[in-house]
């Protein structure tokens, strides 16, 4: 199954928890790393007196159901001490499933495609990079579309990783 996570960090250093958590992913023979975005900064949604992050966009493949990989998301996430105690907050790391083949998921634990994708140029942009404009986003349409509507607004490339 072709996988794409989304990757976020705002403390102790976010961009080493990005590279370790991608070189984490690279290691796992749980998942086959195919490629990862450039490096983003972006504003932080919801509360804003908090750094800005540091986000990129990595592509897999994987036998591992949607479940399966979300645990291996979080014991990635809890490898780097994440705390989740508010909202939106702070974080050392963040790994979302964004999108997990074509499918459309709705359960108690799992969105796919991630919630908010559609209007989050932290993920639009970094999964174009990767994908390209003309890439399909089940349940949204075109990317190429979905950039028109969704500048960059403080989004800034920083690096290939």
């Amino acid at each position: 199954m072709r996988v794409f996570i989304g990757l976020g960090s705002n403390l102790d250093d976010p961009e080493n928890h990005i590279r370790v958590a991608i070189e984490e992913l690279k290691q796992s023979n749980k998942v086959e790393f195919k490629n990862a975005s450039p490096l983003y900064s972006s504003k932080p949604l919801g509360p804003q007196e908090q750094p800005d992050f540091i986000n990129a966009v990595v592509e897999l493949e994987t036998e591992l159901t949607a479940e399966q990989m979300l645990d291996e998301c979080l014991n990635i996430e809890n490898k780097h001490d994440r705390i989740r105690l508010e909202h939106w907050g702070p974080r050392t790391l963040d790994l979302d499933i964004l999108l997990y083949g074509d499918n459309v998921i709705k359960t108690e634990r799992l969105i796919v495609p991630h919630n908010g994708l559609a209007q989050r140029n932290f993920v639009l942009y970094p999964l174009n990079d990767i994908v390209g404009d003309d890439f399909n986003i089940p349940n949204s349409g075109p990317l190429a579309q979905l950039l028109v509507g969704c500048p960059m607004d403080g989004l800034v490339q920083l690096k290939d990783i």
